[in-house]
């Protein structure tokens, strides 16, 4: 038997360093440092404002750093140029918190979309494509209805059926379960583990879901002010003894995390004091 941990441990298909982002005097990304492990569930989650959207835009190419790198393999997309980027596209899918499925198109007609776009297969593969997609997310036969015609859970599942129509090696999750009642979210959430082990996927998940994350990930990070404080396997960020951890992992209201992100004293901010017995004065 093979005891060698190097084996055994998956190779990272993205590695995210030093990655630092901000806008004006406002600093969102603070030299993340991450790794993507190939074939597994990652989740990246933290409290809104935290900078997990910001992380996404870069590892997707909409945003560009101000210092830091991005690997892909062996190529850094921080040194991509519009070529490039088309390419890489072409390797990953992406599945929008709101689904963003086109509605003026059919459910079909919208899982076609990367079809059309990025292939040279006939109109009679694609459709049987389609339907191979539909069918892995378990919509097989809604291919004529429209968006406004299906539920908040269908609509996400055909976003899922579309990111997958390319066969890509990546597919990032925007907030899979956000706006679901718990029993969608529960099948969701068994679409991405069974897509993910089934299609050889490496999947990305941002999520402030902590029901959803520790059902799914294998591989976990959680930020705080544009930083990592805690990485690691489900397991070990339970354990974690950051305090900022624990309150979020389980909801608590308070801790060290402030439900106030107001910036300065709002008594000078408004009035141009800062004693709070001054404004008998006014």
């Amino acid at each position: 038997m093979d005891n060698d941990p190097a084996r055994s441990e998956p190779r990272p298909l993205m590695k995210i360093e030093g990655l630092c982002k901000g806008f004006g005097t406002r600093q969102i990304l603070n030299g993340i440092t991450l790794q993507i492990p190939e074939g597994k569930i990652t989740v990246i989650m933290g409290s809104s404002g935290h900078g997990k959207s910001t992380l996404l835009k870069h590892l997707i190419g909409v945003l560009e750093p101000d210092a830091g790198a991005i690997f892909y393999g062996e190529k850094n997309l921080c040194g991509f140029d519009d070529d490039d980027w088309d390419r890489f596209r072409l390797e990953f899918g992406m599945v929008f918190q709101g689904a963003a499925l086109f509605n003026s198109m059919t459910v079909g007609e919208n899982v076609a979309i990367p079809l059309r776009e990025h292939s040279n297969l006939s109109e009679s593969i694609i459709q049987k494509v389609v339907k191979i997609k539909l069918e892995l997310v378990g919509l097989r036969g809604f291919e004529d209805l429209r968006p406004s015609e299906l539920s908040g859970g269908m609509k996400k599942r055909v976003g899922l059926a579309r990111a997958i129509a390319l066969d890509p090696k990546l597919v990032f999750y925007d907030e899979p379960t956000s706006g679901l009642d718990p029993v969608t979210a529960a099948v969701v959430d068994q679409l991405v583990s069974d897509l993910t082990r089934k299609l050889g996927i490496t999947s990305v998940v941002i999520s402030h879901d902590m029901t959803s994350a520790f059902k799914i990930a294998d591989h976990m990070a959680m930020l705080y002010e544009g930083t990592i404080i805690a990485e690691g396997t489900p397991e070990q960020v339970k354990q974690s003894e950051d305090p900022r951890v624990q309150q979020f992992i389980h909801g608590w209201a308070d801790g060290p995390i402030p439900m106030s992100r107001s910036k300065g004293g709002y008594l000078e901010d408004l009035f141009g004091f800062d004693e709070p017995e001054q404004k008998w004065k006014l």
